[in-house]
């Protein structure tokens, strides 16, 4: 037999109209120590004799509130805020989920959810910061409160300056002002490696192109590139690492006069379209590629 458990007012209940109704006594009295009128005491007297203890058990302690959110809008948001929307207050990230992802939740459920994941709104305050990193180092063990208020803080101001010496960079306004490219090798199909050549709006997070290809080559970016000028046009910037498709440096230094002073074959295409074609070898500078390609 399934055991019945109770909560304290449940259980409170269960034992005065099980004593009532057990050894008599006066129904006011009972109403009055439960706080409850005589028709109330007498439906549960009907409660107890029909269904006994579990009777008692309220009827909406199993039901999920009607404003309840599954636990998988929780892990969208904060899938949506790192790859998508990463640089977005959380105010303006709360009016691009209900725009452009059909998620209609309230700033304080988007406020809790992303702080509780560690995340903190670019907008917020010293004060925040601060208590958000204290709660971080105490939960690494780095700090404990032991320790006086002074070394306390210490700590915490170096972990805050740690953050800040990595500043998010500014967020491009228009569409095709910068479209980041970068290819990953991986098992896409099954056992065989192909490369999947990938370019990304910078301001809409877009996938403007993608190819696949056995390796990372001159072919699957030029597909890529035919994609964007056939289904957008021109755009004006391309940010993609320092590979030798993009720009060719000579190995021997007595050779070279700069840097990016010769033109690759894709180079010399983006420079008769006027494209700007920028490298890097950190792969920091283009974040938004390295998290979507993955």
């Amino acid at each position: 037999m399934r055991k019945v458990e109770l909560r304290m007012n449940e259980q409170r209940k269960y034992e005065e109209i099980k004593n009532l109704v057990d050894h008599g006594g006066n129904k006011k009295r009972v109403a009055l120590k439960l706080g409850i009128s005589v028709r109330q005491v007498n439906r549960l007297i009907i409660i107890y004799k029909e269904k006994g203890k579990s009777g008692f058990i309220h009827g909406n302690r199993t039901k999920k509130p009607v404003n309840t959110l599954d636990k998988s809008i929780s892990e969208d948001i904060i899938l949506l805020y790192k790859t998508k929307y990463y640089d977005f207050n959380f105010n303006h990230f709360k009016e691009f989920l209900e725009k452009n992802e059909n998620i209609k939740v309230s700033y304080n459920f988007i406020y809790k959810t992303l702080t509780k994941a560690g995340i903190l709104s670019p907008k917020a305050r010293k004060k925040t910061k601060r208590a958000h990193a204290k709660n971080k180092l105490l939960s690494e063990k780095k700090i404990n409160l032991a320790m006086s208020e002074q070394q306390i803080e210490s700590i915490i101001s170096h972990e805050i300056a740690l953050e800040d010496s990595h500043p998010r960079g500014e967020k491009p306004k228009y569409f095709g002002e910068i479209i980041e490219q970068d290819g990953s090798i991986h098992e896409w199909f099954g056992g065989i490696k192909t490369c999947l050549h990938l370019a990304i709006d910078k301001a809409t997070s877009t996938i403007v192109g993608a190819y696949f290809d056995k390796q990372e080559t001159l072919n699957g970016y030029y597909h890529v590139f035919y994609q964007i000028l056939i289904n957008y046009g021109i755009p004006y910037k391309f940010l993609t690492d320092n590979r030798t498709v993009f720009n060719y440096m000579s190995l021997n230094p007595n050779k070279r006069t700069s840097d990016k002073d010769v033109l690759t074959q894709y180079g010399y295409a983006c420079k008769q379209l006027g494209i700007d074609l920028e490298t890097t070898s950190v792969s920091q500078a283009k974040g938004l590629i390295e998290r979507t390609k993955w």
